[in-house]
């Protein structure tokens, strides 16, 4: 399938990749492609017909009111004919760009020897050449013109037409120039190409780490929430019967613990809706209520929350000078692991206890979180897991690192390390 030529690419500016100037949009596609053949033959046609009809005779009679033309010069006909030839060819120049420039340069050698007292530069040729460079059919282009030059000069010695070295050298030089333009206007178009190329990468990489930080905030904030509902819907089942008031005291805690999933939830929708109307410039109606993003001054409440649960956490935190020398992403990403990490001993381990340490060590905030009661053997599958790999994507966007293992002993260490950033 031929290639088409790209008419709807718009122009851009280089250092910032945005459309300056979209004149090929403005017109009409089938404009777009007819202007070429009609402005030649607008041109080249009607100025052919004289020219080759009067010669000049036309200039002379009009000078003189009275004067009459003389009669028509012969071949006349053929001449336009030849004229005509390139404006139709080039209603093809979209599908056909090569085959279309070698007919136009062979008309317009042809024109040459049959009337070479017109002088009359054969604009479709200028089209067809800057056309079918730009369209990818550069092999066409050179090789049919520079044959066709070639031989008309060739056949004008043969034939005795009268060509004068002045002439061949401005015609070789404007054909040069021609096709130093359409190699000129087929590097800008791939240039503009590669912007938009480089322009969608960047939307689409863009759109792919937002989708990668959507999944992991809800992520993080379901698994947790869920896990904890799962436990407390288990322990009121269990005691439903026999401790009512123990029961009721699970069910009143699902309910606490769904409440704060909807509003982290409600949180983490809002920011998007927020970033969606800031982007369209329109707004909602009404808004939603946004809880702040976690920090570690909840941390102690998120202990509190698994205490609840029945997993006994020891907290061994330097929590206001951490909090002191990082900022709220680093925060939140803390906040987050340890979330995370309490939540997969409540879920996978048999140990009722855990010890979350947290801490400043060479530049870096240390979060710790091991339990020593776990009986089921390491998982490798586990590792590359949504939760797993949520926590080590967190602590590496931020600079840091995140090291989950198995002690000798038994039990299960996850520990963060992200670097300080101090706040101004």
């Amino acid at each position: 399938m031929p290639p088409h030529w790209d008419t709807d690419a718009p122009w851009f500016d280089h250092d910032r990749a945005l459309p300056v100037a979209d004149f090929g949009n403005r017109m009409p596609r089938r404009g777009r492609v007819r202007f070429p053949a009609i402005f030649s033959f607008l041109v080249q046609v009607p100025a052919t017909v004289v020219l080759a009809r009067y010669g000049r005779d036309f200039g002379h009679a009009g000078h003189d009111l009275g004067g009459e033309l003389g009669a028509p010069r012969p071949g006349w006909f053929l001449a336009v004919a030849l004229a005509l030839i390139g404006p139709i060819a080039l209603l093809g120049a979209r599908r056909f760009p090569g085959p279309v420039a070698a007919v136009c340069a062979a008309a317009a050698g042809a024109l040459i020897l049959l009337r070479p007292d017109i002088g009359l530069p054969y604009v479709a040729l200028a089209f067809a050449i800057v056309l079918g460079i730009v369209r990818g059919a550069r092999v066409w282009v050179y090789a049919s013109v520079a044959v066709a030059w070639a031989t008309t000069i060739a056949l004008a010695g043969t034939l005795g037409v009268p060509l004068p070295p002045a002439r061949i050298a401005i015609t070789t030089v404007a054909l040069a120039v021609l096709c130093a333009i359409g190699e000129w206007v087929r590097t800008r178009r791939e240039q503009i190409r590669e912007l938009r190329r480089r322009a969608d990468a960047r939307r689409q990489s863009a759109e792919q780490r937002e989708r990668v930080r959507i999944a992991r905030e809800l992520h993080d904030v379901l698994a947790h929430s869920l896990s904890l509902i799962n436990v407390q819907a288990g322990v009121g089942l269990h005691l439903i019967d026999s401790q009512p008031a123990k029961a009721a005291e699970a069910l009143a805690n699902i309910k606490l613990t769904s409440k704060t999933a909807l509003d982290e939830v409600r949180t983490v929708l809002g920011i998007l809706r927020s970033d969606t109307e800031g982007e369209s410039g329109e707004s909602a109606g009404g808004t939603v209520p946004l809880t702040p993003e976690p920090d570690l001054s909840r941390l102690p409440a998120l202990i509190d929350s698994y205490s609840a649960q029945g997993l006994h956490v020891e907290l061994i935190a330097q929590l206001q000078p951490v909090m002191e020398a990082t900022t709220a992403a680093t925060q939140l990403a803390l906040f987050r692991i340890c979330q995370e990490s309490l939540t997969n001993v409540l879920r996978h381990s048999q140990t009722r206890s855990a010890t979350v340490r947290l801490e400043l060590d060479d530049g870096y905030a240390v979060l710790t979180v091991t339990d020593e009661g776990s009986t089921e053997p390491l998982d490798p599958a586990i590792v590359p897991g949504g939760g797993l790999l949520g926590m080590r994507e967190r602590a590496e966007l931020l600079g840091g690192s995140l090291r989950v293992e198995r002690p000798s002993p038994g039990g299960f260490l996850v520990e963060a390390r992200l670097p300080v950033r101090r706040m101004r």
